[in-house]
């Protein structure tokens, strides 16, 4: 893998305060360090337990400290908290709790989602596991941006990116709970979008590709992919490079840069789009 060489820090969040779900790990944690690197104070929540009917580990309270550590050494100031982003009176109490810490969040980067259950055609696919994917990866962005977007309209300012998938764009066999819940995020993103135009907060979706499990990320939604379809754990990463028009996965860093210039001044007058971060798969 070539190295990654990331532009200096240019304080571009510097002075403001974002809100990053399922930061314990992965794409998450990688949107934490890059907000934190440009000056961005930090309200990072997880889940931090696992969930009844996802079928692997989830991120965990120590995953979500280190990220909070690192972020730390950084410059930022950090609150963390364990919020699943199903419990919209959790969301609520915390954003009391960042308030009264930071004052009121100025951006909001709706990371938290699970790839499974999954692996099923449609007709197999248990209405529990179908609702529960919904309500994680669809309805815990729409929770959060209920929470936190009042602030942003009443300040007239604000910016939020929800993290889809190119799940959202197209279709993949087996994945059905999944591609409906991230099609769902991007018509999500272009509906509030239009409702808080008026008001100075842009929304806008990034959609990666298949994600490295980079190991300083502690990732793992790639091998999940791969167990969901019996893929064997030692070949899972070739032949998903294999099908990339660039041949190479996506980065988690690539998809926290991309995060970054939403969320920045750099693409201030960007609202309603899909940023894809796909190594090409999407345009073939």
């Amino acid at each position: 893998m070539t190295p990654l060489h990331p532009a200096p820090p240019t304080g571009r969040l510097e002075g403001r305060t974002a809100v990053i779900t399922g930061a314990a790990r992965g794409a998450g944690r990688a949107c934490a360090l890059a907000f934190a690197a440009e000056g961005a104070d930090l309200v990072l929540l997880d889940t931090a337990a696992d969930i009844d009917g996802v079928p692997y580990p989830l991120g965990t309270e120590s995953q979500l400290a280190y990220t909070a550590e690192q972020c730390g050494k950084l410059g930022a100031a950090v609150l963390t908290a364990a919020v699943d982003v199903r419990d919209l009176d959790a969301l609520t109490r915390l954003r009391e709790t960042a308030t009264a810490r930071f004052g009121p969040p100025d951006l909001l980067v709706n990371n938290a989602g699970v790839v499974a259950p999954s692996g099923r055609p449609v007709h197999e696919t248990a209405e529990e596991d179908w609702q529960l994917m919904l309500d994680i990866d669809l309805s815990g962005a729409w929770r959060t941006t209920k929470v936190f977007a009042p602030a942003m309209v009443e300040r007239r300012q604000g910016s939020i990116v929800n993290i889809a998938s190119t799940a959202g764009l197209v279709g993949y066999r087996n994945f059905a709970g999944y591609v409906a819940a991230k099609h769902g995020l991007v018509g999500l993103t272009k509906a509030s979008a239009l409702d808080y135009a008026s008001h100075r907060v842009r929304v806008n979706a990034v959609c990666p590709g298949n994600i490295r499990d980079e190991p300083a990320m502690d990732g793992r939604m790639l091998s999940e992919v791969a167990r969901a379809l019996d893929i064997p754990a030692q070949e899972h990463e070739a032949l998903f490079t294999a099908d990339q028009p660039m041949h190479t996965l996506v980065d988690p860093e690539d998809v926290a840069a991309a995060a970054l210039w939403l969320a920045s001044d750099a693409s201030r007058h960007v609202t309603g789009t899909t940023l894809t971060v796909d190594a090409g798969y999407t345009v073939r």
